[in-house]
């Protein structure tokens, strides 16, 4: 098995993907090992709790946060709340030019979101609101797959919203949603273990990305 130098898991995230870049570009070196693991949200929980990873991206919301901790302790991890936002809608639906939007609204149209796997507790999906009913529902499980998706059925999604990178940026755009629901965005570690030098390095990174891009 490659013992990696630095590793870290996440939800399927590109702010988590820039921060990694913007990590290993600083640390330089002619010779290194380093993994980034997009997974399910019990796959980050695995990945930290074994030391696959030592550190895994998270989203909780105000709706989901009792179980996600209850979840992370159970596996001796700890939530690091970053920054928090309202959750934003990517779209490129006929209403993008819309200044905001129910999920009334937003009824006759697809809704695409991450597969979580079989049996998976509705707290562990990436998205906010998850447990509301949908008529129309996608699922996929790259991000990759949920942009053309969305773009390709005029769908929408509810997550982070934070767009940043070659992927995404210029294909979608976020709409302000209708809702009281309160996104936190951050990261979990295990109890047992203290963050690597690079770990911080990645955590600062994160940081200032989240901060800018969650208030912007």
């Amino acid at each position: 098995m490659t013992a990696f130098d630095f590793s870290i898991s996440g939800q399927h995230y590109l702010f988590d993907v820039q921060s990694f870049a913007h990590t290993i570009l600083a640390a330089g070196g002619d010779s290194y090992s380093y993994a980034l693991r997009d997974r399910t949200t019990q796959g980050v929980i695995d990945d930290v709790a074994s030391g696959t990873s030592e550190l895994g991206v998270v989203m909780l919301t105000s709706a989901t946060e009792a179980a996600l901790n209850e979840a992370f302790t159970e596996a001796g991890l700890t939530f690091h709340e970053l920054a928090a936002s309202a959750p934003p809608l990517p779209s490129s639906h006929p209403l993008v030019n819309a200044k905001k939007l129910s999920l009334e609204q937003l009824a006759d149209y697809p809704y695409v979101y991450f597969d979580q796997g079989e049996g998976a507790p509705i707290a562990f999906y990436e998205e906010a609101l998850s447990d509301v009913p949908r008529a129309k529902k996608v699922a996929c499980t790259d991000r990759a797959s949920l942009t053309e998706l969305i773009m390709a059925i005029n769908g929408y999604t509810v997550t982070s919203g934070i767009l940043v990178g070659i992927t995404d940026g210029s294909a979608l755009t976020t709409i302000p949603l209708e809702t009281d629901v309160v996104l936190h965005l951050g990261y979990v570690s295990a109890d047992n273990r203290d963050l690597s030098v690079m770990g911080e390095r990645f955590v600062t990174h994160l940081a200032r990305s989240l901060d800018y891009y969650a208030n912007k």
